[in-house]
């Protein structure tokens, strides 16, 4: 059981936020295990799987090709962190958070949480 300093789970995002942008599905999956789960506002019951959620993301990042995500700061949790985020979408701003488990430097568990009337 590892937890992530502050500065570890920087380090982390530093590298795995930008990939939200840009539209590059094959970029974002690569830093998601084989078995990895994944929920967020839109799909609640969660997807199961690196092959499930490769689709997921492609209908995703198509969607909001330009949107930024920044690394707000972080609280260790069990196997990684809670991340917590801003999203510029347009002029839009959003905050969340979202929990971040690794193996092998690979997320297996992404639960992400925030308001998604700021998107409807």
């Amino acid at each position: 059981m590892d937890f992530y300093t502050p500065e570890e789970a920087k380090n982390f995002t530093d590298l795995w936020l930008p990939a939200w942008t840009g539209n590059q599905p094959k970029k974002l999956i690569s830093f998601y295990a084989e078995d990895a789960f994944y929920l967020d506002p839109a799909v609640p019951q969660g997807i199961h799987g690196k092959e499930n959620l490769l689709l997921y993301f492609e209908k995703l990042l198509s969607k909001y090709p330009d949107w930024v995500w920044t690394h707000q700061g972080s609280i260790p949790l069990q196997d990684g962190f809670v991340n917590k985020w801003k999203a510029q979408i347009g002029r839009k701003t959003c905050f969340g958070v979202c929990t971040v488990q690794l193996k092998k430097n690979l997320i297996y568990r992404n639960e992400v949480y925030f308001d998604r009337s700021l998107l409807l």
